[in-house]
């Protein structure tokens, strides 16, 4: 299982929302560049970074100081970007692939310009993930501040006939509150969309981990981890761990030689 390290950004600083709410803000660091450096030596192959500021539409010198960031990010050796964070048209896709970003997260236009989406899916192919977020089964669009009215399983279970194989879903509830994670939701989404996802929201522990690594890699191709990383409720080298670990156990539980693959 893919362990995505988070890097959430507002005005080019490492910053964590509680259910992203602006006003509930926590800052980790000034040198975004310098904690994805870290990342890298440690092991992970992945990190995650999201725009806020775009996300929230805040001022142009906190979306240059992101640019910037996300950017020099991208320019790092060894390690693959998935970004997300406000991406609502064609030229922000081009400007992050540009970049050099592996992935780019598309949201609340899934839900307010699904023909956008539907268009840069068949130009863009896989380099576009789908990030649905969810709170009480329903859809929150524009940094989550707002309901859309439409039932997250309904949505997920569209994706594949819009053209998306990625998705990142995040319960909206337990994001950065390190709460635990609610592992069958994600089966089920997994299970609606057709594709394995990106598991984000909730994890407080290595247990989790090895949870959502265990459901294996037909569910689960990944977990996003922000704020019980940066909070030091373990290491980045123990949560790589765990997720092969985890991997290695939902194998076993389903017995070997099924000719099922797994990623680390």
């Amino acid at each position: 299982m893919i362990l995505f390290p988070a890097i959430d950004l507002i005005a080019g600083k490492v910053v964590r929302l509680s259910r992203g709410d602006r006003s509930e803000m926590d800052v980790y660091a000034n040198d975004p560049l310098a904690v994805a450096r870290d990342f890298a030596a440690r092991g992970a192959h992945w990190i995650h970074v999201v725009d806020l500021s775009a996300t929230f539409g805040e001022g142009e010198e906190a979306l240059c100081a992101n640019r910037r960031a996300i950017e020099g990010i991208c320019r790092l050796e060894g390690v693959s970007v998935d970004v997300g964070g406000g991406v609502r048209s064609i030229e922000a896709i081009e400007r992050l692939a540009r970049a050099g970003a592996r992935r780019i997260a598309l949201g609340t236009v899934l839900v307010r310009d699904p023909e956008l989406a539907r268009r840069a899916v068949a130009r863009f192919g896989e380099l576009l993930v789908a990030d649905v977020a969810a709170k009480d089964g329903r859809v929150r669009v524009n940094g989550w501040r707002e309901g859309a009215d439409v039932v997250a399983e309904r949505l997920v279970a569209d994706l594949a006939t819009m053209g998306f194989r990625h998705l990142v879903f995040t319960d909206v509830a337990r994001d950065g509150m390190q709460t635990g994670i609610d592992a069958d939701a994600y089966a089920r989404m997994a299970r609606l969309a057709g594709f394995p996802i990106v598991a984000s929201g909730g994890i407080a522990g290595l247990g989790d981990i090895r949870t959502l690594a265990a459901l294996g890699p037909r569910l689960v191709e990944g977990a996003i981890c922000g704020r019980a990383l940066l909070e030091g409720n373990f290491t980045l080298e123990e949560a790589l761990v765990a997720a092969h670990e985890g991997c290695a156990s939902g194998q076993k539980g389903r017995g070997q030689g099924k000719g099922e693959p797994h990623a680390d």
